[in-house]
């Protein structure tokens, strides 16, 4: 099987690619598109105009859909020239682009001189369905305009801010070479995937004066990336491992309160090939997490080994997997919640998001969370989580967009936004945890309200 996925690793091939082949007669005054590398998502580009050019994504690997994510590389432009590129094979019937979302761009002139690095741009920016479709699927279309501000320079287009597997491996070998962090942060290979790549786990908290002290510890679990193209997801757990590693009295408190198990990236495979849901084997892993076959979707099914085995030895406080949403604004949560409802057991659910709402009051939004059980969501780890044992168990959410809340309403989110759900998200875990309950009742009584 190995041979197979040779591509689905950083290195890639052993093989040098080849800069791909431009069939036009003016190449000159041609755009030289590229997506041969981490992460990236473009499969073929048309000239329909001289400035004017309609792409086509690749699907995921081993599937015949899920265009959502793109990522891709745009040289020999023309400052000063209003350029459009229509992506003409998305696949959902409804988009943020119809609602302010607009194309990020990083531009290598402007990171060189101005310091400027991803940012939202495009003008006539317009979501619809087009006429460019089969038998199985209609088709969509994202349109857009845009002139470059820089002659000869190396611009990218992407979805969302790209958050690759090297970034993680940069990230996990900062942890291990600091002598401070690596005293209560062990990083360890919690699997392989598919392609050979590492899944990493990091068990986060401080050492205890004894082994029954040890497991006194409430388990906290936080998942990201089991779907590739939700780069949103790896921004906020960026955010929260760099609250849980800082120096910080409340981050000490933490690490003193809890013992953290963090995967940060469930699909390595989906992440290096430029997936936008699925992993290698074709399949949506977040619909996996009852499945038993381990050596086809291995990363779920050590995820909810690990979880057993720690409820087995201690109370799991918390479960959560993070996510981006492509359709809502905001930041969100879903819960679970038992058909045989409880005033107790209604409250029990929604404390968490309500009091992560109060938290982050510009950006989350309470009204958007929900706490049901859909039959098409019983795969989801989640739910399954949830069924093994553990209450609060949710799934958080990031739109690729932004907030409609607060002095904040109706913008983007940038980097450090989703950064700050994750600080967030630290502050609410030790509100929860305190010795004074006050604060927990509190919220309790405003739910039941």
């Amino acid at each position: 099987m190995e041979p197979c996925f040779t591509f689905s690793r950083v290195s890639g091939s052993s093989k040098p690619l080849k800069q791909a082949a431009i069939n036009v007669s003016d190449q000159n005054n041609t755009l030289i598109f590229e997506s041969r590398f981490e992460s990236g998502n473009l499969e073929k580009v048309f000239k329909v105009g001289e400035y004017e050019y309609n792409l086509m994504l690749r699907t995921d690997l081993y599937t015949a859909k899920h265009t959502q994510w793109y990522y891709f590389q745009v040289q020999n432009m023309q400052p000063t020239v209003q350029y459009r590129f229509t992506i003409i094979n998305l696949m959902k019937p409804t988009s943020l682009y119809n609602m302010g979302m607009k194309p990020l761009l990083y531009s290598t002139k402007d990171a060189e001189l101005h310091k400027i690095g991803w940012r939202r741009v495009g003008s006539q920016i317009k979501y619809y369905r087009n006429n460019y479709s089969n038998s199985k699927h209609h088709y969509y279309s994202l349109t857009w305009t845009f002139e470059f501000p820089h002659y000869g320079d190396t611009c990218y287009f992407a979805h969302c801010y790209p958050y690759t597997y090297s970034d993680l491996q940069d990230y996990v070998t900062h942890v291990v070479n600091d002598p401070a962090k690596s005293k209560f942060c062990k990083v360890r290979v919690l699997c392989r995937s598919l392609a050979g790549n590492m899944v990493y786990i990091l068990t986060v908290t401080n050492p205890s004066e004894s082994s029954e002290a040890a497991l006194e510890k409430k388990a906290v679990i936080l998942t990201a990336r089991v779907h590739p193209g939700e780069t949103n997801s790896s921004w906020m757990m960026k955010g929260f491992l760099d609250y849980l590693l800082g120096n910080s009295m409340d981050a000490n408190l933490l690490r003193d309160t809890f013992l953290f198990k963090i995967v940060p990236m469930l699909n390595p495979d989906g992440v290096i090939v430029g997936n936008y849901r699925c992993s290698l084997s074709g399949q949506d892993l977040n619909r996996k997490y009852r499945s038993y076959l381990k050596e086809t979707y291995p990363s779920v099914w050590y995820t909810r080994k690990l979880i057993k085995r720690l409820m087995e030895e201690r109370t799991v406080f918390l479960y959560c997997d993070l996510h981006g949403h492509s359709r809502k604004q905001n930041i969100f949560m879903y819960g679970c919640q038992s058909r045989r409802r409880t005033v107790s057991s209604y409250a029990k659910q929604r404390v968490f998001p309500f009091m992560l709402s109060k938290n982050c009051c510009n950006k989350f939004c309470f009204q958007s969370c929900k706490f049901h059980v859909k039959r098409a969501k019983e795969g989801t780890g989640r739910v399954v989580v949830w069924r093994m044992g553990v209450t609060n168990s949710y799934t958080l959410e990031a739109t690729f967009c932004g907030s409609t809340l607060g002095n904040s309403g109706d913008v983007h989110f940038n980097v450090n936004d989703l950064e700050s759900v994750g600080f967030e998200f630290c502050d609410t875990l030790l509100d929860y945890c305190d010795p004074d309950q006050s604060k927990v009742n509190l919220q309790n009584g405003n739910v039941l309200v």
